[in-house]
């Protein structure tokens, strides 16, 4: 299994480029959601996960807290295509509020995983940059200098 995980890209983007992943699978998905499975919410659910996973996975250090934020905000650009709205501006507002409020139960989750892995990196971080800086502030021993002489 830890073969088969190493074998996979391990891409590093910015946390923009993060989110702009994130929204553009999550679009993709729920387009073919919408054409596959009729708007299946299961179906965007459970694809929802894995791609908050590989958002949190991907995503550089230094922007770590990124993930759990844009992650959402996938969620919602994705869940536009299978909210089924009609009559307008309005309505379609109106179904795609509709659609977040009664799968909020995917968007939590997704968001949970996010954080979760975006948190473990971050704790091993910061304790891969304490190792490196106790290695390098070894103590010195004191040079001993003679005493000076007297006389």
């Amino acid at each position: 299994m830890v073969a088969a995980l190493r074998r996979l890209p391990n891409p590093r983007l910015t946390g923009l480029g993060a989110g702009l992943f994130a929204s553009a699978v999550m679009l993709v998905i729920g387009f073919l959601d919408w054409l596959l499975f009729d708007g299946s919410p299961v179906v965007f659910g459970l694809l929802f996960l894995p791609v908050s996973a590989l958002t949190a996975l991907w995503v550089r250090t230094a922007d770590l807290v990124t993930a759990p934020i844009s992650v959402p905000i996938a969620f919602a650009v994705g869940v536009v295509p299978i909210s089924g709205g009609t009559g307008g501006v309005g309505g379609q507002a109106m179904a795609l509020v509709t659609a977040l409020a009664v799968h909020a139960g995917w968007l939590y989750g997704g968001t949970l995983v996010a954080g979760l892995i975006a948190s473990v990196r971050k704790v091993r971080d910061m304790g891969r940059r304490q190792r490196a800086g106790a290695a390098f502030r070894k103590p010195v021993r004191p040079v001993r200098r003679p005493a000076p002489e007297q006389g």
